[in-house]
């Protein structure tokens, strides 16, 4: 029996379980591996990392099961995927007790359903023009934004060499834009546009992670400051791409960019 059998298996028996209540298994399911690694010091991460992939890829196509085609293989499984990685790794940041745990296992459990009902609606195939689907894409821009500050704040936490951030960071620029550019058109395949737009994107933020690397600053500034790069990069694309690119918008993406490089530059320590 092939696995293409297998999946059609696991299909036909899933979808007689309601979508919404597949949502939520799939969220406990993973609120409490999340919460089992976490009572397990750094040094075994690189243990549980294959494990929260896997199970992140598996319950999101639970949560999902039909009519997941070509391009919506990445573009409906990275962020939750994303999401669940890099959550794990920015916990290791606090203090391990549980007046932190609650309170980040809560918030990753609320953004895992949060993502997984933006890719479901993005999945079912909404028509644009719908206040659901803007809502969905509104979310998981945010959320979108939200895993940037995440990831550059591991990344800088790390205290790497600037090659080894300016290439991570280019990666994690061009993975994120390359979901979020897909979202606006939904298409079954990748187009050379939204390539073209992400690599953009990428070439900046890489650019900046130089920039950044040889700057003393506190790596959460530097995070915050490639977090709004990528959200107002990512904005003014997105909008130009959609046909909704007005001096307004450019505006007020502009206003972000300058009002976290003026914080950047006030945090300077020379």
């Amino acid at each position: 029996m092939t696995f293409k059998k297998y999946l059609q298996i696991f299909e036909k028996k899933g979808t007689k379980i309601e979508k919404r209540i597949r949502l939520v298994i799939s969220v406990f399911i993973l609120t409490g591996l999340m919460i089992f690694s976490t009572f397990f010091y750094f040094d075994r991460a690189l243990i549980f990392i294959p494990i929260l992939i896997i199970a992140g890829f598996l319950l999101t196509y639970f949560a999902l099961l039909e009519g997941i085609e070509k391009m919506a293989w990445f573009g409906l499984f990275f962020t939750p995927v994303a999401l669940t990685i890099f959550f794990y790794l920015f916990y290791f940041l606090f203090p391990g007790r549980w007046l932190t745990r609650i309170p980040f296992i809560a918030v990753y459990g609320i953004s895992l359903y949060a993502v997984l009902l933006c890719s479901n609606i993005f999945n079912v195939g909404v028509e644009k023009n719908l206040q659901l689907y803007r809502a969905a894409f509104s979310v998981n821009f945010l959320f979108l934004t939200f895993l940037a500050f995440i990831i550059f704040n591991v990344l800088f936490s790390l205290k790497g060499l600037f090659i080894v951030n300016m290439v991570i960071a280019g990666g994690v620029g061009f993975l994120l834009s390359l979901q979020l550019f897909w979202t606006i058109k939904l298409d079954k395949k990748l187009e050379k546009e939204v390539v073209n737009n992400a690599l953009f994107i990428t070439i900046i933020l890489t650019e900046l992670t130089i920039l950044t690397s040889f700057i003393p600053l506190k790596g959460t500034i530097a995070a915050l400051f490639l977090t709004a790069s990528f959200y107002s990069l990512g904005g003014v694309v997105y909008n130009h791409i959609d046909q909704k690119l007005f001096k307004e918008t450019v505006r007020e993406y502009t206003f972000v960019w300058l009002f976290v490089l003026i914080i950047l530059i006030l945090s300077i320590s020379w």
